[in-house]
C-alpha cells in the first residue's frame, strides 16, 4: 500500500512540474502544451517543439532553442521529414534575409508565450 501511495506522489510531481527551455533573444518557454520530437541524426537540428493550436514552434539547433510565429503544421511535418533537416529549416523556415516567413520579430508571439 504504501509503495502505491508513493509511487502515485512521485507521479503527480512528475505531471506537476513541466520541462521550461531557454529561447534566444525570448525568456523562459513552457513545452506543456508543445508536442516535441528529439531528432537523432547527424544534424545539428536537436529538437522540434510544435504547439498546433498557437501555431508556435521551439526549435533546439545544437544547444540553443529558437522561436518561430504563425507557422503551420504542414510545414512542420514537412521539417520533421525532411532528408535534411538544416537545409530545410534554412530554406523554408528561416527564409532568406533577416525577417523569415515564420519570424516572431513579424509575426506576433502567441499571447501564451509573451513574456
Amino acid at each position: 500500500m504504501r509503495f502505491i501511495i508513493l509511487f502515485a506522489l512521485v507521479m503527480l510531481s512528475q505531471v506537476a512540474t513541466a520541462e521550461t527551455v531557454q529561447v534566444k533573444y525570448h525568456g523562459g518557454v513552457a513545452l506543456d502544451a508543445f508536442a516535441c520530437s528529439d531528432i537523432k541524426e547527424g544534424s545539428d537540428v536537436s529538437r522540434v517543439c510544435y504547439d498546433k493550436a498557437e501555431r508556435y514552434m521551439v526549435i533546439q539547433l545544437k544547444t540553443t532553442y529558437y522561436h518561430y510565429c504563425e507557422i503551420d503544421a504542414a510545414t512542420v511535418q514537412s521539417l520533421l521529414g525532411a532528408g535534411s533537416k538544416r537545409q530545410f529549416f534554412e530554406t523554408r523556415i528561416r527564409g532568406s534575409g533577416k525577417d523569415g516567413p515564420f519570424d516572431c520579430r513579424t509575426h506576433p508571439i502567441p499571447k501564451k508565450y509573451r513574456q
